[in-house]
């Protein structure tokens, strides 16, 4: 039952963020874009890492 839940509010959440996004102008540019990519696999690798110590410390 709580998956439905969870299912149900990112559903909802998805039909309202997505029309707000669109009607917005953001834009980034291929620089902007870079300086962002940069740091998402480092983010993604120290996220990696704590998800391990708190599984193995647990």
């Amino acid at each position: 039952m709580t998956v439905l839940t969870i299912l149900a509010v990112l559903f909802i959440a998805l039909v309202v963020i997505v029309p707000l996004i669109e009607r917005s102008n953001f834009r980034m540019s291929s620089e902007q874009m870079g300086k962002l990519g940069r740091w998402i696999l480092p983010l993604l690798v120290i996220m990696a890492i704590i998800q391990l110590i708190m599984y193995y410390v647990n």
